[in-house]
């Protein structure tokens, strides 16, 4: 394989008056006409959103990860005028003043729908919320049409059926809104990377003998704040027989000489995700891990070289083995292993590639998504596994690999 390299740049965390890098003002736009054009592609009046990731997409707000799916915020996109946000408290004001072009005291204000149930419907607040969700619409004038919801609470959904609204589904609009990436939001999802590369030069130095998983973790958390991040919103670690099968969570095990490890780095950029795995081996290598990572690579660079427009996400699911192949009792069983997932501002996003849902319901692939490639072999040993992944962009004639910490052959750590 050809040493990768990427088709957008990474040109730094500021905003700088000497170069052209991110417009946030059209990055603004081109989500919201993204979103308003899925109105009429789905047949809708209005996309009520409560959703972290589709309000952030289609407002430009956020208020941090604490609020992350909570519930305790909405957005609401007609199809004309500006979108309309219900933020937490004193949320609503900062919108005002931060973005005062987009925001005033009639489009951002504060919404509360209870805290999860921590508020009882016994106070009103669903009915209040609902009320003025009735009221925006009919100043728009489509209260009587579609409603698309993205992911409300039950009481909430049921509040919004007794007011007499046509609710409908909503999140199939915005993931096809979302599945496309503009040049600002390539260029986002770039950094992204380009920080994690920094990352793993750091992860590859840090392996040794009697470092823990859990220190991987807090080293990698604070190198990414150091240099711009947003939010890390996690950091799978895992080491030695934890490899095989895949735990999804890191632990306080500490690394052994020989061990196989690898690691997934997830964090956002100005809103802009990663999901990044990288395979190590601590101080020597036995055939087994060899044999299991380039196992992993041949998955890989198949998928890879079958991504360009026009292709199905059923061939690149083809290439990858069935889950009796790799110990595995079905394709549920073994999901996320060999897998493929559009990247933005959410972690998974369309197209999602994999045995269980693509072969027998395709995906068109499109120039301009975005999305990642993840492989796993397990190795002869039955401890040790490869876990690798590739973020790629594409473009008009095939695709670009944006993730460029290498990854060509098994890395030895410390080396004996």
């Amino acid at each position: 394989m050809e040493f990768p390299v990427a088709t957008s740049p990474a040109p730094g965390v500021m905003g700088v008056d000497w170069e052209i890098r991110v417009d946030y003002e059209r990055l603004r736009q081109h989500r919201l006409a993204r979103v308003r054009s899925m109105l009429e592609e789905f047949d809708l009046g209005a996309l009520l959103l409560f959703e972290t990731s589709n309000i952030r997409y289609a407002t430009a707000t956020q208020i941090g990860y604490w609020a992350f799916n909570k519930g305790e915020r909405w957005a609401l996109v007609t199809r004309e005028g500006r979108p309309k946000i219900w933020d937490f408290g004193s949320a609503a004001k900062a919108h005002r003043l931060q973005l005062p072009h987009m925001y005033d005291t009639e489009n951002s204000v504060g919404g509360n729908t209870g805290l999860q149930g921590a508020i009882g419907p016994e106070t009103g607040l669903h009915a209040r919320a609902v009320r003025e969700i009735k009221e925006a619409l009919d100043s728009a004038g489509v209260a009587m049409e579609n409603l698309g919801v993205d992911l409300a609470e039950t009481a909430v959904f049921l509040a919004l059926q007794s007011a007499g609204l046509r609710v409908v589904d909503g999140q199939q609009a915005m993931m096809r809104a979302r599945e496309i990436k503009s040049p600002d939001e390539i260029v986002l999802l770039t950094q992204a990377c380009a920080m994690v590369d920094g990352v793993y030069q750091d992860i590859f130095e840090m392996l040794k003998p009697g470092i823990r998983e859990s220190d991987v973790v807090g080293m990698a958390h604070a190198r990414l704040f150091e240099m711009g991040s947003e939010f890390v919103e996690a950091i799978n670690s895992i080491a030695g027989e934890r490899c095989s099968p895949h735990p999804h969570v890191f632990s306080d095990r500490i690394i052994r000489p020989g061990d196989q490890a690898y690691f997934d780095i997830i964090h956002a950029f100005n809103g802009y995700r990663t999901c990044y795995y990288r395979t190590f081996v601590v101080g020597r290598a036995t055939h087994a891990q060899r044999d299991a990572f380039k196992q992993s690579r041949e998955w890989m660079d198949a998928a890879i070289e079958l991504v360009k427009p026009g292709a199905t996400t059923d061939q690149i699911a083809k290439v990858w083995p069935r889950a009796e192949e790799f110990g595995f009792e079905d394709e549920m069983d073994a999901f996320g292993l060999q897998f493929g997932h559009g990247v933005g501002v959410g972690l998974h996003e369309r197209p999602i590639i994999s045995r269980l849902n693509s072969l027998e319901t395709p995906v068109e692939i499109k120039e301009g998504m975005l999305f990642a490639l993840e492989t796993y072999a397990p190795a002869a040993d039955g401890r040790s596994a490869s876990r690798i992944e590739e973020e790629v962009v594409v473009t008009p004639d095939g695709c670009k690999v944006i993730t460029l910490f290498p990854c060509e052959e098994l890395m030895v750590a410390n080396a004996y």
